[in-house]
């Protein structure tokens, strides 16, 4: 390249990009057209002289997040910094990143899926502020209440909580989680209001799901938010290693066929892997394993955890 031109292009870059000008200042001073100040910015980039580079800022983990989803083949992974290594730490780390992403990334015309109660998605409901413009269109809850009864009505506020900081319309999905039969279950599927919930599953443009381990946390269980220890043990013995709204899978992500699985009043294994976009938000070196089955097993496209689970699911 003649020299005359290199310094031409080198002129240019540094005026535009160190000295901040504008292209049609550039234009004026050097005497070309704009369209020839535009041209030569583009060949400094392609030669070179000119090269971006993002610098991540402290608390920020860009290249964590971009390992996690190459090796689980998501589409979009979330990390938060924790100062702690206690669950509290963590869930409130997870809260406030998985508010944001929601935040940033919800459309109006979103058709919101919500699973039942759990910390976790808990932690990210109460973290969202509510917005002076819709979020979206609906919130439908995918799931029944699980375990105690007066835990069961915890799914119906998360939704309701959802409703109002988005501005969505809520759907609620009056039925426990679990119930004693098949027959029991098919009844209360039957009944019009219910039934109506179910057909909009087939229409959510995005669900928000929590990741179940088989051996739920001590604070589940004392809470009365958890499945009978009999249900918990026969699906280990299947081979289950976590959930997805109450859909038991193993370490492929294959789902397990098990009594259970046909007495969970929820979105189905079919329905809810055909949504577009399914946020999973779960953190803990209990959940690791569960987290990768989700992935493996395509329950999940989104990943909201913490850096540590995050690294561990790197190991």
């Amino acid at each position: 390249m003649p020299e005359d031109r290199l310094s031409m292009l080198v002129k240019v870059a540094r005026m535009y990009h160190e000295q901040g000008l504008r292209q049609p200042e550039i234009a004026e001073r050097l005497h070309v057209s704009q369209s020839r100040v535009s041209r030569l910015l583009k060949e400094a980039v392609s030669l070179g002289i000119v090269r971006t580079v993002v610098v991540a800022p402290p608390g920020s983990f860009a290249d964590l997040e971009e390992e996690v989803r190459g090796a689980l083949g998501l589409t979009d992974v979330v990390v938060a910094g924790v100062s702690a290594t206690d669950e509290s730490s963590s869930l409130a780390a997870i809260g406030a990143a998985g508010a944001a992403y929601l935040q940033s990334t919800l459309m109006p015309t979103e058709r919101v899926g919500l699973s039942s109660w759990s910390a976790s998605l808990l932690a990210v409901v109460e973290a969202m502020a509510p917005r002076p413009s819709r979020g979206a269109e609906k919130v439908v809850q995918i799931l029944g209440g699980v375990g105690a009864a007066s835990v069961q009505v915890q799914a119906t506020r998360l939704a309701d909580r959802l409703a109002q900081v988005t501005g969505g319309e809520a759907m609620y999905f009056p039925a426990p989680g679990v119930v004693a039969t098949e027959q029991v279950r098919d009844a209360l599927l039957a009944d019009p209001y219910v039934s109506d919930v179910v057909a909009a599953w087939s229409d959510l443009s995005v669900v928000l799901v929590g990741i179940g381990s088989v051996q739920p946390s001590p604070l589940l269980v004392s809470s009365g938010n958890a499945l009978p220890q009999r249900d918990l043990d026969a699906l280990a013995a299947l081979g289950a290693v976590g959930d997805v709204c109450l859909n038991f899978f193993d370490a492929d992500g294959q789902l397990v066929d098990s009594d259970l699985h046909h007495r969970v009043l929820g979105i189905d294994a079919t329905t809810l892997r055909a949504v577009p976009r399914k946020i999973g938000v779960a953190g803990g070196e209990r959940k690791v394993e569960a987290i990768r089955a989700a992935a493996r097993g395509g329950w999940i496209d989104v990943l909201v955890t913490d850096s540590s689970t995050a690294r561990s699911l790197l190991a």
